[in-house]
């Protein structure tokens, strides 16, 4: 990922645009910006550089996968121009990006924009400009709002529901539980912190230490020690996949073995476990939506076997193991279906009625039971969570999918 420029990152996405659609009967003007007879321009941001540059294969996956659908002839005739620019993870950068792709640019929409403080910083300027920012990767709270901010549209299960799920499992494996919490200091944190309390309800007092700590941090090693000497028997890490794998070696080091649960964007075997260390990590839960390309149980399956053939041509230098991929995938594999509804009739208000209207698509590497909907009046799309356990190889299923709307 060090060689990686920002022209090198457009180049990827626009390839050569020469479809010449025959007897179009849309006036001239009629279509949103970015959208001319050949082309739809889209423009993202994602983690190329920074803090959470792990991360990186979110937005290489985006881009490859909107080639792949250019190699195919596009969509409804027109091919897709992606450009995809490098944010650090920065809130400030984000915004400097994401006004260069709709002001300078002129992009149709913001398309699958990666991280919770990035699309904080870009959230009222895009609503404000009425530019639609399509399938958003975050699961703060503060992004389902169809009232105050129409055109932001996430699509990721939200955190507060998957902190409650937590706390529902927690209740039923250990009832006398002492749990440390650590998270990370912004929405997707505060948000997990939220939920977790909200599902442990009356018995909230099993929490004994609870600590934050900043994205710019080096390290988390001493609040590690912190909970132990707490007393602490359940570890919670609410934070990205760098401090949740110092997180598994300081306790391992530490010779503390609590329960130990991360935040399901750090629930990565290539980002997380790996790193950490396969027998430190076993045993590690998390949970998911997504089916793993490394399961030995999943390798039969059709989807997979096409994410790998697509991963082979369009990625190959990816570790499959490394699962910011997968949703960069999923959340193209995404927009195209809505683009797709959208027919010729490609303006901003159109596609924003076709994403906030799904039924019946569900991506392809999407585990079973997982259910993909949403209403104009409510954003959520991801309905469901597969709580899992890290097995020193893989990631086993505890129990079934399960329903977060029951967690409000």
């Amino acid at each position: 990922m060090k060689n990686l420029t920002r022209r090198a990152i457009v180049a990827i996405g626009a390839s050569a645009l020469t479809t010449v659609l025959v007897g179009r009967a849309r006036a001239a003007g009629d279509d949103g910006p970015g959208v001319t007879s050949s082309e739809i321009k889209l423009g993202t941001t994602a983690y190329y550089s920074g803090p959470a540059s792990t991360a990186a294969a979110y937005g290489l996956a985006q881009l490859a996968y909107f080639q792949m659908v250019n190699d195919r002839g596009g969509i409804n005739g027109r091919k897709i121009n992606l450009i995809s620019l490098d944010n650090a993870f920065s809130p400030p950068k984000a915004i400097e990006q994401t006004r260069k792709l709709v002001e300078s640019d002129e992009v149709f929409a913001i398309a699958g924009s990666l991280g919770t403080p990035t699309n904080v910083a870009i959230q009222k300027y895009l609503n404000g400009k009425g530019v639609p920012n399509l399938f958003l990767t975050s699961g703060a709270e503060r992004f389902n709002d169809p009232k105050e901010f129409p055109w932001i549209v996430p699509f990721y299960p939200i955190y507060a529901a998957q902190g409650a799920l937590f706390a529902r499992y927690i209740l039923g494996e250990r009832p006398a539980a002492k749990i440390a919490v650590q998270y990370e200091n912004d929405d997707l944190g505060r948000d997990y912190v939220k939920g977790l309390k909200q599902g442990l309800g009356d018995k909230v007092g099993m929490i004994v230490k609870e600590l934050s700590h900043e994205l710019s941090d080096p390290t988390i090693d001493s609040q590690i020690l912190d909970f132990k000497a707490a007393g602490a028997d359940v570890l919670i890490q609410f934070t990205q996949s760098k401090f949740a794998a110092q997180g598994i070696r300081a306790a391992a080091a530490l010779d503390w073995h609590p329960m130990h649960l991360i935040a399901s964007n750090a629930g990565s075997i290539g980002t997380t476990f790996i790193p950490a260390g396969a027998q430190a990590s076993a045993g590690v839960i998390t949970a998911t939506w997504e089916r793993n390309p490394v399961d030995p149980t999943q390798l039969d399956h059709p989807a997979v076997k096409d994410f790998k053939a697509f991963a082979a041509k369009y990625m190959p230098n990816l570790d499959l193991n490394n699962a910011a991929a997968l949703p960069g995938y999923n959340n193209a594999y995404m927009i195209e279906q809505v683009l797709k509804r959208c027919g010729d009739e490609l303006t901003r208000a159109n596609l924003l009625r076709q994403a906030t209207t799904l039924k019946d698509i569900t991506p392809p590497m999407f585990i079973d039971g997982i259910g993909v909907y949403n209403s104009p009046t409510d954003y959520r799309a991801i309905h469901h969570l597969q709580l899992t356990r890290f097995d020193g190889t893989g990631l086993s299923a505890i129990g079934k999918p399960v329903l977060l709307d029951e967690f409000g």
